[in-house]
């Protein structure tokens, strides 16, 4: 079983300031949302699907598990095909979580082949810690993959590092070209993006926060056993081109004061789970709080947001969110990672529909995005290392 599946069963444990959770759930009170009467649910998006079945495993040869992080290609490009699923491992073959290395690709058909294994990076280029893949995930125009990194140290700790981690790029085969890292990004762990021919706009989940946000020690900033701090969300602005690799151009942090909390079982848990609207609002799962927020006007501003004043919706049907996407009706669609729920909310944080696709399913969901064609919802299975899809 998965390091998750093991933690995400136990009742959260914030490990959060007194003064700051204070705040936090003074400002949730009024926020809970329950859900509308039967009627009203059987108009939602999610209402329509019926059928969860497994597109495939996503164990690759070396073995690697704990499916994380799933974005779909979106045209055909080297070994990328167009409709095809990616999906990133945490876990090595003997468990140990931030050590995957892999990112596999899967067809609608059912057909699994690996599409990168991350174990050197280029010559100059440099992943503080190492690797070890996370849920962000995404593809660019031109064929690039874009992919998070927390590496962990002695066998699935927090790295003791400042910043940790990076954004790994790699090319339409497979291969890593290059790596993006400053000390706005540090942790990268959730990630969504909105591009052109030529540039784009990235969104990350900075798990770990800043220095000045968690306990330091005085040796370089190696962090001195913290076990929790504020998470910020980042706005990477990178120029695209169609012969060279992303360059990134500047970093804003666009929301601040989300929570990370460390666990032993399951690593961190941190904001999981970005969506961008139409109208430029990101949408973003604070999953230690079982809260979600809401940063207007994200492709433009350039001053931070604070959390707490961004709640949008909370408990009710909420029990641990974790990966979230946008449904084609405008809504926000969330999984659980306590109970194997997914759940409908509008964009104002209205709660609409919640319906069970992994039964007895605490700790099996964490990344989902929607199939572009279909409109089926495809989502990691951490329980059974695998793919599935919910279908109507």
């Amino acid at each position: 079983m998965a390091p998750a599946a093991r933690l995400i069963s136990k009742a959260m444990r914030s490990c959060l300031a007194l003064s700051v959770l204070g705040g936090l759930l003074a400002a949730c009170g009024s926020g809970a949302a329950s859900l509308p009467p039967a009627a009203a649910q059987s108009r939602s998006f999610l209402d329509q699907f019926h059928h969860v079945s497994q597109l495939a495993s996503t164990v690759p040869a070396n073995g690697d598990v704990n499916p994380y992080g799933v974005a779909v290609v979106p045209e055909s490009l080297g070994d990328l095909v167009a409709g095809d699923a990616l999906v990133t491992n945490f876990n090595d073959r003997q468990n140990v979580q931030g050590t995957g290395t892999t990112v596999v690709e899967v067809s609608r058909q059912g057909q699994s082949r690996l599409f990168a294994q991350l174990s050197q990076l280029p010559t100059g280029e440099s992943c503080a810690g190492g690797v070890g893949l996370t849920v962000a995930l995404g593809v660019l125009p031109g064929g690039w993959v874009i992919v998070g990194s927390l590496p962990t140290i002695d066998e699935g700790n927090l790295p003791r590092r400042d910043p940790a981690g990076c954004l790994l790029v790699l090319d339409d085969q497979g291969h890593p070209v290059e790596t993006i890292t400053n000390h706005d990004l540090d942790g990268p762990w959730d990630l969504t993006m909105r591009s052109t021919s030529t540039s784009a706009t990235v969104f990350v989940s900075d798990a770990l926060g800043t220095q000045a946000d968690r306990v330091v020690d005085g040796d370089l900033g190696a962090m001195a056993g913290a076990t929790a701090g504020a998470a910020n969300i980042v706005r990477l602005t990178l120029a695209l081109r169609a012969d060279a690799p992303p360059k990134l151009v500047n970093t804003t942090i666009v929301g601040k004061g989300f929570a990370w909390s460390a666990e032993k079982a399951a690593l961190v848990l941190a904001p999981t789970g970005l969506t961008l609207d139409g109208h430029g609002t990101l949408y973003v799962d604070d999953t230690a709080r079982n809260v979600v927020c809401a940063i207007p006007d994200a492709l433009t501003r350039s001053r931070a947001i604070a959390a707490n004043t961004a709640i949008i919706s909370s408990s009710g049907a909420l029990n641990q969110p974790l990966g979230m996407t946008t449904t084609p009706t405008g809504d926000l669609l969330v999984v659980n990672g306590n109970d194997g729920n997914a759940v409908e909310i509008s964009p104002s944080g209205k709660q609409l529909a919640s319906h069970t696709i992994v039964p007895h399913g605490a700790g099996a969901l964490i990344g989902l995005t929607l199939d572009p064609a279909s409109h089926d919802i495809l989502f990691v299975n951490d329980a059974t290392n695998a793919l599935d899809v919910l279908s109507g």
